[in-house]
This record gives C-alpha cells, sequence and structure tokens, in this order.
C-alpha cells in the first residue's frame, strides 16, 4: 500500500466539543477592537470629540491628545490580556506585515511598568528594508516609517499563549513615498470625495461635507485535508497544483453549488465566524461555490479602506482556523486546473455622510437625475480606463483564472441589465420610447422615467456588473489585497466625476437650464461609452470578435496589463490627483513584474524537483514492473510453453512501450525547461516576463500534460502525490 493510500484511513474530522447554546453574536461583535465607541469610554470628551474632528475635517488632534488615546488603547489592550503591539501594515508584497515591541518599560533595576505613547502610537520605525520598493530606496537604507491610520480601528490578535495588539498604519519611506497599498487607497478616497462633493453641490446639496467609497469583497477559497496538502510539494511552494490528472467528477453535476455544508466544513465556518465577528468583521454570508471543495464567505458593505483590512484579516483567519480543523485553506485563483478557481467579487458603492448611496437611482425624478450623472461618469472611466482596471487584477495566479469559461475575461466591459440599458438607449436617441417622438431634453424633468429598485438582474459573466445600488468588479483575483484594485477604481471615477461636473457647469453658463444641461451631457456621454457597455455572454467567442471589432483591449498576458500603469497618461491622472507619484507608480510596475516573475519561477523550479524526485521515479517504478511482468510471460510461453495469445502479448507491449514514452517526454520537457530559466537569467524584468509568459508557461503545460497521462496509468500503489478525486472529495 502507498503512502497515499495510507493516508485515506486516517483522514477524520477534528474532535470538537459540542456547543449547546452558541453566543450571541451581538454579546461580542467587535469586542477585541478599539472601536470610537471603546475609545470614548477610555478618554476625556475634549479629546474625543477633537479625535471625531479629525476623522470627520480633517483636524489633526495634538500630542497631548495622542498620549491620552495611546494610554487609553494600552489600557485596553493590556486589560485584555495583550502584552506587546505591532504597527500592522501593507507592504507591496500584497501580504500584511508586523513586528511587535513589547509595552514594558524599564524603569529601575528589576523593575518595568507598561508603558506605551502618542509618538510610538502616531509613528513607528520597523526598517522593514527588505520590502520591494521598486528603487524608491535602496536596500541598505534602513528607513522605512509606519505611520497610524486612525479610520481603521486598532484590534487584538489572539493566540493560544498571548495577545497582541495591533494597530493599522501606512508605511513610508524616509522621504514620504508610499511604500504601501493604504496610503493610495487613502488618497484615492481623499480625491473621490473631492470630486463627488463637487458634482453634488451643483445639485444642490451644499451640506455633503464627505463621500466614500464602500465596499463588500466576497471571499471565494478552497478546502482540502491538511495530510493531502502537506504531500503536494505544488501546493505548499506554489499554492497551486502543477500537475494532476481531473477527477472522473468534478462540477459536472453541479451538485456542490449551494449544496448541504459538510459538517466538518460547517465547523470550520463556524470557528472563522467568531473569530472574524470578534473582530468586527461583518461576515454576513457563506455557502458552496461551484467548485467541489470550493466556498464562499461575504461581509456587509463598509468603508473601503476598513473593508480592505477586514478582508486581509479574514483571509489569515481562515488560514489559521483550517489548521485547527486538519484542513489546509487555499487562496490561490486556481488551485486545480480543469474546475472553477476562485475570485474576489469585488462589490463597491459610493456613499455620502447623511448616509445617502449615490449609485442608489431613488424613486424621484431629481434623484434619477443626480443618478444618471455619476452613472455616466462610471461608464466614462471604464470606457477610458479600462487598461488601468485591467492592470489592478494583473497578478500571475490571476492570469490561470481570467477568461478560463469560469470568470471574467481580460476584456473589461459593463453590463448595466434590461431596464438601464433601455432607458439609456432613450436618453441617447433623444425620445421617450412608446410615449411620444418628441425631444427628451423638451419632456421636462417630471416626464423622467422612474426606475425600480432593483432594476437589473446580474450577469455573472461581465468583469464590471451593475448590481442595483452597486458596482460588482467581479475579475479581482481571490489571493489579492482589494486595497490596489479600489484605489484604481477610486481614481478613475474621481477624475470621471469631475469631467462631467465641469461639461455642467459648462453648458448652464452657455445659458441652459440646469436639468437640460444634465441631460445633454448625459445624453452625449452614453453615446461616448457606449462601446464599453455589453449585455451579452461575455464568454463567448462571439464576444471576443465584436469587443476587437469595438477597438476594446483583450490582454492576457499580466507583463502587458502592468503596462498602463506607466503609461505618461496615467502617470498624470494619478498625479493630478495625488493618488500616485511618477516614482511610486513606476515603482509599483517594476515591482509587480518582478513578483510576477518569480511567481513563475518558483513553480518551474517546484516542478523541476516534483518531476525528477517523485513522478519520473513512479513512472519508473511501474515501467520496471510492467517490464518484469513481460519478460516472465514471455519466458514462460517459450519455456512452460504456458498458452497465450500474441495479442495479450501485444497489448502488453504497447503498454509499456506508452509508459517509456511518457516518462521520456516529461523528462525531456523537463530539461527544455532548466535550459529555459537559464536562458532568462540573462535578460532583464521585462523581458523575462513576455518570455515566461510566450514559452515558460506553455512549456510547464506541456509537461502536465504528460505527466497526467502517466498518472492516469501508473498504479495506486506506485503514485504518492495525492489525485484529484481524492483532494476534491475527502469527507
Amino acid at each position: 500500500m502507498g503512502i497515499r493510500q495510507e493516508l485515506l484511513f486516517k483522514i477524520k474530522s477534528v474532535d470538537l466539543e459540542k456547543v449547546e447554546l452558541p453566543k450571541k453574536v451581538s454579546s461580542y461583535f467587535g469586542e477585541n477592537t478599539f472601536s470610537t465607541e471603546t475609545m470614548q469610554k477610555y478618554i476625556s470628551g475634549d479629546t474625543f470629540n477633537a479625535f471625531k474632528r479629525w476623522m470627520a475635517e480633517g483636524a489633526t488632534i495634538s500630542l497631548e491628545q495622542a498620549n491620552e488615546i495611546a494610554n487609553a488603547m494600552k489600557e485596553w489592550a493590556i486589560a485584555k490580556g495583550a502584552t506587546y503591539y505591532t504597527h500592522w501594515f501593507q507592504p507591496m508584497t500584497g501580504l500584511t506585515a508586523e513586528k511587535h515591541d513589547s509595552f514594558v518599560s524599564i524603569v529601575g533595576p528589576g523593575k518595568v511598568i507598561e508603558k506605551f505613547s502618542g509618538s510610538k502610537l502616531i509613528q513607528g520605525e520597523p526598517d522593514a528594508s527588505s520590502f520591494p520598493s521598486g528603487g524608491i530606496r535602496a536596500t541598505f537604507e534602513a528607513r522605512g516609517y509606519t505611520a497610524w491610520d486612525p479610520s481603521s480601528p486598532a484590534f487584538i490578535i489572539e493566540s493560544k499563549l498571548g495577545k497582541t495588539l495591533c494597530i493599522p498604519t501606512i508605511f513610508i519611506s524616509y522621504h514620504g513615498e508610499a511604500l504601501d497599498k493604504k496610503l493610495p487607497l487613502l488618497r484615492s478616497d481623499e480625491a473621490l470625495s473631492k470630486a463627488a462633493i463637487g458634482l453634488l453641490q451643483l445639485f444642490g446639496h451644499k451640506d455633503v461635507k464627505k463621500v466614500f467609497s464602500t465596499c463588500g469583497p466576497e471571499q471565494e477559497y478552497f478546502l482540502i485535508d491538511k495530510n493531502y496538502y502537506n504531500l503536494r510539494q505544488d501546493l505548499v511552494m506554489a499554492g497551486r497544483t502543477l500537475v494532476g490528472a481531473p477527477s472522473p467528477k468534478g462540477q459536472q453535476l453541479e451538485d456542490q453549488y449551494f449544496g448541504t455544508i459538510k459538517e466538518r466544513v460547517i465547523n470550520f465556518m463556524f470557528d472563522v465566524a467568531e473569530e472574524a465577528y470578534k473582530l468586527g468583521i461583518p461576515v454576513m454570508t457563506r455557502h458552496n461555490e461551484v467548485a467541489p471543495h470550493q466556498y464562499e464567505f461575504a461581509p456587509i458593505f463598509e468603508e473601503s479602506n476598513i473593508a480592505a483590512d477586514h478582508n486581509l484579516l479574514l483571509m489569515e483567519l481562515m488560514k489559521k482556523v483550517a489548521l485547527r480543523h486538519d484542513l489546509v485553506c487555499l487562496l490561490h485563483e486556481k488551485p486545480f486546473a480543469g474546475i472553477n478557481g476562485s475570485g474576489k467579487h469585488l462589490n463597491w458603492s459610493l456613499s455620502d455622510d447623511k448616509g445617502n448611496n449615490l449609485l442608489d437611482p431613488g424613486s424621484t425624478p431629481e434623484g434619477n437625475l443626480q443618478f444618471l450623472a455619476i452613472l455616466v461618469a462610471v461608464l466614462r472611466a471604464v470606457y477610458l480606463h479600462a487598461d488601468l482596471l485591467r492592470a489592478s487584477i494583473a497578478l500571475a495566479g490571476n492570469e490561470h483564472r481570467l477568461g478560463a469559461n469560469e470568470a471574467p475575461p481580460a476584456i473589461i466591459s459593463v453590463f448595466l441589465g434590461d431596464q438601464l440599458t433601455k432607458i439609456l438607449n432613450m436618453l441617447e436617441k433623444g425620445v421617450k420610447t412608446n410615449v411620444s417622438k418628441q425631444d427628451v431634453m423638451d419632456l421636462g424633468i417630471a416626464r423622467l422615467p422612474r426606475f425600480n429598485k432593483d432594476m437589473t438582474d446580474r450577469n455573472r459573466t461581465s468583469p464590471f456588473a451593475f448590481t442595483g445600488q452597486k458596482f460588482e468588479f467581479r475579475a479581482v483575483g481571490s489571493s489579492q489585497n482589494i486595497s490596489t484594485p479600489i484605489t484604481i477604481v477610486n481614481a478613475i471615477i474621481a477624475e470621471s466625476l469631475d469631467f462631467v461636473a465641469d461639461k455642467i457647469k459648462k453648458e448652464v453658463s452657455a445659458g441652459k437650464d440646469f436639468n437640460t444641461a444634465v441631460l445633454q451631457v448625459v445624453a452625449q456621454l452614453i453615446k461616448e461609452t457606449k462601446d464599453i457597455r455589453f449585455e451579452g455572454n461575455n464568454y463567448s467567442e462571439e464576444w471576443v470578435k465584436e469587443a476587437k471589432k469595438r477597438a476594446l483591449p483583450n490582454v492576457a498576458a499580466t507583463y502587458e496589463a502592468l503596462e498602463s500603469l506607466a503609461k505618461d497618461k496615467n502617470i498624470k491622472l494619478f498625479e493630478k490627483y495625488k493618488v500616485f507619484s511618477k516614482e511610486e507608480i513606476v515603482a509599483r510596475y517594476h515591482i509587480w513584474i518582478h513578483l510576477y516573475n518569480l511567481t513563475l519561477e518558483i513553480e518551474a523550479n517546484t516542478l523541476n524537483e516534483m518531476v525528477n524526485a517523485s513522478i519520473v521515479p513512479a513512472g519508473l517504478e511501474y515501467e520496471e514492473l510492467l517490464s518484469e511482468n513481460l519478460l516472465r510471460l514471455t519466458e514462460l510461453k517459450k519455456i512452460a510453453g504456458l498458452k497465450i495469445e500474441q495479442a495479450a502479448l501485444t497489448d502488453l507491449k504497447e503498454h509499456l512501450s506508452d509508459v517509456i514514452s511518457k516518462i521520456y517526454y516529461v523528462r525531456h520537457n523537463t530539461k527544455e525547461m532548466a535550459k529555459l530559466l537559464l536562458k532568462a537569467k540573462k535578460v532583464g524584468d521585462e523581458e523575462r516576463a513576455e518570455l515566461y509568459f510566450k514559452e515558460l508557461k506553455p512549456l510547464m503545460e506541456h509537461i502536465r500534460k504528460h505527466v497526467d497521462a502517466l498518472e492516469q496509468v501508473v498504479s495506486d500503489e506506485h503514485w504518492d502525490l495525492p489525485k484529484y478525486r481524492e483532494m476534491l472529495f475527502v469527507k
């Protein structure tokens, strides 16, 4: 019996103590967060009001007030059992980072006290010189700083032996350049707020002080048994299977989707939810996804900055909690070939400080007009900056998933639904369908059509779909830090909102009344952006051809998609809205190209080792078994006169020849891959990325094809790598 088969008998659920009466979520939600409500209990009224003004108006608090908040945060955290604190930040690796410091301060021989000052709260110096900076700072320059982000609550992370206070922070260089993903997001929200307020004021909303983006990222993921994971070198090293024959049963029957959740998995989900609720993460929905052993968590909408922090925390929680259940949580976009990969549907909307959703069509004609102005601003943003949206989701993992008949293609388009499409078509033509042929401009605002609250169906194939009071950016990868996609969306829509506001003001200054001016601008932008709208099946070949006719970009390669970041027009946009400086965005281009190359190299080297240390030896053992069997039967026929039909011997010879050929092609192509990796070392990052996309990836797929064919004939006793049919259907 092989290692793999032995494992099958050992796999079982972790024994858990039954909870007879679970606690009410409301009784512990957010208990491990230093929320504004908690802060208010620990500090003076004056300091609390100053903090609130800081959040609402940007009026910075004093050092004395910062000291008071820091002391309050320390007292709260120590009362919770925390002994260390860390500035929790988001470097450009896409992950989170932390350096822990003790609250302890020496006050005399053998004496310490717990101390935490406002200066330590507001700023830290974690060194962190080895994080990628894209040339912004040299690795020998260690001065990287973290700075407190007071808009995102501090929180406590628990482990078995202790607790740590985590303070969300930005991460900047000595000269102030953003070295992280959080600071550009905060900048983009500032730019979006300013632009949106400018447009709203034209519609008479003079009292709006702040507008912000809100998000609800739906997180897809896979679970597999930890024992199988540990036997799969590719999953451990690369997060995805580099080889693996398809299971006879995959997702063909669609019996997994929204099906009954297995007890082992539901226990994991309950555990994750409890941990998430303690941290104030509003996990709302959980269910089975399409592929076997694939699932989803979805939260309630929050301000984008907090939503991004919470999503990163949720991903870490999922991985940590899975291990308690002897499971491993896979967040790679395509961990298993041949079945659906995982995305992170980024639901995005706009809200103001009065509690209004600006993408709500409203129930009055006046509201409709404002909604239409914002809607066409979004359409214009996507139409003009589809390249940036594509770049925001460009990473090696997502390259496997996009356009694979399961996820939106690399062509960026917008879905609006039948009702909105009809209304936009009507406004473009200037006629009221089925009512009159009069010019819409002459009908008056009261004649504008009213919208239903839920005005659109969903198009699961669309990368950027309006799904009722929000847009759903479905092309985001499951492993991604959502800060970058949100930053790009915020920035391009801020620019479009400004454009729409300027056009309306220009029309009004030319003598048109306000409503007519708005309708004229809306109608013009509907016409100009028509090519970005598509209501059909984005997976179809017909759409690829149609998109080409419309001159919409179809960029499959990550390295090509990332090139748009360094284009002059995009650099100017980012600089205008102070989201990225030229140095910051060019640095990100180089970092992400480099990370793409490193990811492919790790995968290729892992595949090379698996082939030579595991796959080929298993094949050779089976080849030897077949050879000995054929030789023995041939000798028995000749010496002992055993009656064996020649066709049976011919069949054995053909089977042996087939196995020998498969092993040869695996080895031959693996050698070619090793040569290609040596060749790649001699060229720069951009050329290397192109080489990897055009030559390395196809070569790896070719190796995989022959390995998978070998897996399907080699005996179970000799094949030690866990198979798809086991990993995806384990109890």
